[in-house]
């Protein structure tokens, strides 16, 4: 059974059908029904705000994983609840219920991500006319644009967020001596927030800008499903992204650029037909960052014939040029930044064996990453050929489902897609992907050397297996309609 399926009206909740004007008053149960699931959500955003007070994720892990814990226990419980609310209600409840959750990541610094010290770095050179692909952080070209806030002139450099560097700089951003990784539409982000944040704001207009781009999502939810759906299941399916606590934690409370991507794709999935459109907004997404392009061979679900195929594939790469091209021509092949240098360390490169934990279970080391590749590149020609035109999210979810299940990432900001996709489609049973990479990298301290990483993701594609064999079944068992019957 899935949490967001549709749902026949209740005359015993919703009254019966109207016959003036206007709609009859609410009933009792319907009532309760709607404060039940408001107290739930406002549960939700109170457990993150909670959590995100405990502390961050070297200190405190055990906390943030229970407080996490929580939070997604009561985000379960109300999007159950939320099914059964009228539709009219529900829309305004998911709203108000995302304004909530994303308010409640503003509550704390961020507690388990130092990238958006970057993304603020990213920002500042920018503003001051420097390609952010020039120079590294530390490097001397760039010391007149150092503060005491990305810069602390802590002697022992000691803290959570910090580093040291072998020169003796003490810096809050991640791989301070090498450029920046980020694709041209994420740095147009980052120089936008700069622009438009008071001076010495520190973290915080990043956040809003994370908040902003979550809310302006769920919307983009709801009206998506809302034209191309059943608009009865809209508010719930959208409830899947718009009260998700990894919404709050990665997309708000971090400010992981992702979420821009998202936006772009949710867009994109939801254009009438597979076309020019489609093809560009998808083209920047890719630009925001590079994980989007699994959703490609989704968008083209069922496609055939090859002047349509031509047209999103064009059109997609031209905007990703275009949004490279100002750079290529500032810094050349620097573009890149330190893009090839993270693949190697993050160990997807051949000869490393850090990711794949699923595929490792079965296969030698060294066959793990081509495996993979052949098993993506399987599910990508089967969505393209055989996936629903009119459902374009479906094909997309599976083909960047099963890429997070056999890469098996530690950072639980790569599903924010996922997420995504599932309020697109309603199978909540990929939200496991997220909670895998969630529980990795919260819990990945408390149990050394315990094979977590094999677990968690080994549970995840465990309980997407068995609801896709009881949807399977499910599907089979409905009685076959006689024509003309209603």
């Amino acid at each position: 059974m899935t949490v967001v399926g549709p749902h026949p009206r209740d005359t015993a909740q919703n009254g019966p059908p109207p016959t003036g004007p206007a709609a009859p008053a609410p009933t009792r149960a319907g009532r309760t029904r709607l404060a039940a699931t408001a107290a739930l959500v406002a549960a939700v955003a109170v457990a993150v705000a909670g959590t995100l007070h405990q502390g961050d994720h070297e200190s405190v892990p055990g906390r943030l994983l229970a407080g996490y814990g929580l939070a997604w226990t009561l985000f379960a419980a109300a999007v159950w609840s939320v099914r059964k609310v009228p539709a009219r209600a529900a829309t305004v409840l998911v709203l108000a219920g995302a304004a909530a959750v994303a308010v409640a990541g503003l509550a704390a610094q961020p507690r388990t991500s130092n990238d958006m010290y970057r993304y603020a770095w990213d920002g500042r050179v920018q503003a001051a006319g420097v390609s952010p692909y020039a120079h590294p952080p530390a490097a001397p070209e760039l010391a007149p644009l150092r503060d005491a806030w990305l810069f602390p002139t802590r002697a022992s450099c000691e803290g959570w967020g910090l580093t040291h560097t072998a020169a003796g700089l003490c810096v809050r951003i991640n791989r301070p001596t090498v450029p920046t990784i980020y694709p041209p539409v994420a740095e147009g982000w980052f120089f936008a927030v700069h622009e438009l944040s008071p001076a010495d704001s520190r973290h915080k207009p990043l956040q809003v800008g994370g908040a902003v781009l979550a809310f302006a999502t769920t919307v983009a939810l709801l009206a998506v499903l809302r034209r191309r759906g059943d608009p009865r299941q809209a508010p719930a399916r959208a409830a899947l992204w718009g009260w998700c606590p990894a919404v709050s934690l990665e997309a708000v409370n971090n400010a992981h650029i992702d979420t821009l991507g998202v936006l772009f794709v949710v867009l994109a999935l939801g254009t009438a037909s597979a076309g020019t459109r489609r093809g560009a907004l998808l083209g920047a997404a890719v630009a925001v960052k590079l994980l989007p392009v699994l959703v490609l061979p989704g968008a083209l679900s069922g496609q055939r014939g090859p002047a349509r195929v031509l047209r999103v594939v064009t059109a997609a790469v031209a905007a990703v040029a275009l949004a490279y091209l100002p750079h290529v021509v500032s810094s050349g092949a620097g573009v890149l930044g330190y893009l090839p240098g993270y693949l190697h360390e993050e160990g997807y490169e051949p000869g490393h064996v850090r990711r794949f934990a699923l595929l490792r279970l079965l296969l030698p080391d060294t066959a793990a990453g081509p495996a993979a590749a052949l098993l993506i590149a399987l599910a990508a020609l089967y969505v393209w050929r055989r996936g629903d035109p009119a459902r374009p999210w479906r094909g997309a979810l599976l083909v960047t489902g099963t890429a997070l299940l056999l890469f098996s990432p530690s950072y639980p900001w790569y599903s924010l897609l996922v997420v995504a996709l599932v309020a697109l489609d309603g199978r909540w049973e990929w939200l496991t992907v997220t909670l895998a990479g969630s529980a990795l990298y919260l819990a990945g301290r408390l149990l050394p050397g315990f094979p977590l990483q094999a677990w968690a993701y080994g549970s995840a594609a465990a309980v997407i297996a068995v609801a896709a064999r009881l949807r399977s079944g499910g599907a089979r068992r409905l009685p076959r309609r006689r024509p003309g019957a209603a």
